[in-house]
Parts: C-alpha cells; sequence; structure tokens
C-alpha cells in the first residue's frame, strides 16, 4: 500500500474494529475467565494480544499497537504515559550496571538528565558524542558499550545524523542502536530500513496532534521484542486505552497534517532566510542545516519544526519578542496543530551540550509552525522580531 492509504488502514483488523470504523475504547484492569482451563489458555496466550489482564492492554492497544508497526515497519511495540517514558523504559530494558551507553550531544535535554542522573546511579556510564560523527564513533565503541542512541534531528539545534552509516558500525560491533524517530513521525522515515533497532516516538507529539494527550511508544524488531515487552511489563508501563483511542484518530489525518505543516514551515523558514538579521536557518530540508545530505537521501518529507539563528540579540529582547507574540504561543512540545515558539540565548543552547560546543553568538529561535495561515505566522514574527531589534 502506498504511505497515505496505510496510514488509514493500519490497526484496523477486524478483531479490533468489530464491524465499526474505528477500534472502540475498552476499558479494563481484571479480566475474567468462565473456567480455569480458559485463565491457563489466556495466561500461555498472555503476549500474542490476548485479553489477560489490564496492564497487558486490551483491544484498543493492541489495535495502536498494530497501527504502529505497519507504519514503522517494527514487529512489537511497547506502550508507555509519555514519550520520555518511552525512552527511560527502553534503555531500562537493555541496560544494566557496567554497561556504556553512546548518547548523541544534541540529544532532548530530559534524556540526558536521565543518563546523567538515574543511569549514573545504576553504575551506567554514558559518553556523548557528536552527532555528525558518522561511521566515525567506530572509536568511541568500548568492550562493554552496549547501546547507541541516535535522536536525528537533534532537539534544538536540528542536527541530521548519518543513521545508516552510524548502524553499519553498531551492527559490525554487536552494538544495539535507538533512535528517537518523532520528527519524522511514523510516517517520513523507515528506521528499521536503515538498520536501527529500537525506534521511539514521543506519540504525544505528531500521532496525536491535538496537544491533548501524553503518550510514548518503542517499536522494535523480532530479536528485541521480547525483552522490550517484558521489561517494560516489569516497569508498570501501561497506557490508557481513551488516550489510545485519541491516538487512532489522530493518526488517521497524519498525512495530511505531516503535508501542510511542512508547506507552511517552508514558507516560514525561507522568509527567514531572506532577512539580513538572520544568521541561518537550522532546518533539515536547508543547506544550511548541519546533516542536510542525510535528511536529502534518507527522509521522504519534513513537518513544522525548525530553528533560525539571529545575528545578535540578548535575554531582555527574547523576552520582548515571545511575550507580544500573537499566533504563536510560548510553550514546550509541539506537533500540535497550534503554532509555538520558544527562545534560547547561546549560553543556554551551550550549557545543553559537553561533547560538542555552540559557536553561533546570536540567539537561537525554536518554532513549531502550526496549521494557521502562513502569512499571519509572517506577519507575527516580522513584528516580534522588530521588537527583539530594539532592546539590541
Amino acid at each position: 500500500m502506498k504511505k497515505d492509504t496505510k496510514i488509514i488502514a493500519s490497526g484496523r483488523k477486524p478483531e479490533w474494529t468489530r464491524g465499526a470504523v474505528n477500534p472502540a475504547v475498552v476499558r479494563a484492569s481484571t479480566v475474567v475467565f468462565d473456567s480455569v482451563s480458559d485463565m491457563k489458555k489466556a495466561t500461555a496466550q498472555r503476549h500474542n494480544k490476548t485479553l489477560f489482564y489490564g496492564r497487558r492492554g486490551t483491544t484498543t492497544a493492541f489495535a495502536f499497537q498494530d497501527a504502529m508497526n505497519e507504519l514503522e515497519g517494527g514487529v512489537g511495540c511497547a506502550l508507555y504515559p509519555s514519550g520520555t517514558a518511552a525512552i527511560s523504559g527502553a534503555l531500562l530494558s537493555f541496560l544494566q550496571a557496567g554497561d556504556h551507553l553512546l548518547m548523541v550531544d544534541s540529544v532532548y535535554e530530559p534524556t540526558r538528565d536521565l543518563c546523567d542522573g538515574l543511569l549514573s546511579r545504576y553504575g551506567i556510564e554514558t559518553t556523548y558524542y557528536d552527532p555528525m560523527i558518522g561511521e566515525g564513533i567506530k572509536a568511541l565503541i568500548q568492550p562493554n558499550t552496549k547501546i547507541i542512541y541516535l535522536e536525528s534531528p537533534g532537539s534544538i539545534t536540528m542536527e541530521v545524523q548519518d543513521v545508516p552509516g552510524i548502524c553499519r558500525v553498531a551492527k559490525a560491533h554487536g552494538v544495539m542502536t535507538m533512535l528517537d524517530n518523532t520528527w519524522a513521525s511514523p510516517v517520513n522515515l523507515q528506521p528499521f530500513a536503515l538498520g536501527i533497532d529500537v525506534s521511539i516516538q514521543a506519540a504525544t507529539k505528531y500521532v496525536v496532534g491535538h496537544s491533548d494527550v501524553m503518550l510514548g511508544t518503542a517499536t522494535t524488531t523480532a530479536e528485541y521484542w521480547d525483552q522490550l515487552r517484558e521489561n517494560s511489563y516489569l516497569l508498570g508501563q501501561c497506557t490508557s486505552p481513551d488516550d489510545l483511542y485519541l491516538a487512532l484518530r489522530g493518526l488517521r489525518t497524519l498525512g495530511v497534517r505531516m503535508r501542510q505543516h511542512q508547506s507552511n514551515a517552508m514558507q516560514v523558514a525561507q522568509w527567514l532566510e531572506s532577512r539580513s538579521d538572520v544568521d541561518h536557518i537550522r532546518h533539515p530540508a536547508f543547506a544550511s542545516c548541519p546533516g542536510h545530505e542525510f535528511f536529502e537521501r534518507d527522509y521522504l518529507g519534513a513537518n513544522g519544526l525548525f530553528s533560525f539563528v539571529l545575528k545578535q540579540g540578548n535575554a531582555e529582547g527574547i523576552k520582548a519578542m515571545l511575550d507580544g507574540m500573537q499566533h504563536f504561543k510560548i510553550g514546550f512540545s509541539w506537533g500540535g496543530f497550534e503554532s509555538l515558539i520558544l527562545g534560547h540565548t547561546p549560553e543556554h543552547v551551550a550549557h545543553l551540550r559537553s561533547a560538542t560546543s555552540w559557536q553561533a553568538h546570536g540567539p537561537l529561535i525554536r518554532l513549531h509552525i502550526g496549521l494557521e495561515d502562513p502569512e499571519d505566522l509572517i506577519a507575527d514574527l516580522d513584528a516580534g522580531l522588530a521588537r527583539l531589534a530594539q532592546c539590541n
């Protein structure tokens, strides 16, 4: 099937829909059985989308897991109550005391905090690496290296990694690879075709698409599914069927939403690129973005999230710019229908790195371009940049 058809058809087996268009919301904690024999049969099949106990999931969860497997190309999909829970749950499912983790330096800040805090206390060593290292990562692999973790593009600074190059090295050394694939969503990158072992999504973002659900997924291959599933279960990870229903509903419009986010973002980014006060655009589709060539090679499309760096500005100017925005709202996360904005001083970006240095001298502004009319968003940014300039 073509991508848009697969988005509509995925996770809609008759046993999940029972004749309806959408899978029903099935809530359950306890599942009861007619006989001891039935209980034993369900226990034996508890790994195979069988009603057994609420934490193992209901048909609502099974439908969503099927959909994510079909769209990303995995064999099994573990569900979590947030994207951060998916990251920690996936890492803790495979790491143990004495292991070594290679973590990309441009990673999402809570992931760095997890490595420097909880994982460190558990005796797991983390080495951060340059997101542009590619196959040069071979030099950082130690005898006890268990996982190479990628996030592409990187949070805030948007570096695109050489995913297949890193995966080739990892496989040659018997090292697992995990990818935070949230930016691409399940439709714009096929992680397993590039060699990834575990693909993580903050489904909170583009999958749900309406900024009203916290949800995470970790999809994997047959080789790693049993361990991921059982360890995530032991960690107590489970999700609400109501949230999963909203995720399934959001999923159906993912293709058209992503195309509109991409189109709107390109229009805004091209306008920003033409301004004399903008140093450069950090959008994977632009040549000024590190790793642009890997985006061109590996990705099927973009979305609404990118950053740009100004030639000059200060914290007071960033505050003036953001406080006066009309259509852009100040907020964390992204992936909903609304436009968002965050501003970062060079010092703030620099403190989020340890293996690489941040060279830009002006502020970095991260935008999520929503589904509003781009002309209104451009006018809002134009006025905001004027406010920032007055503080220089």
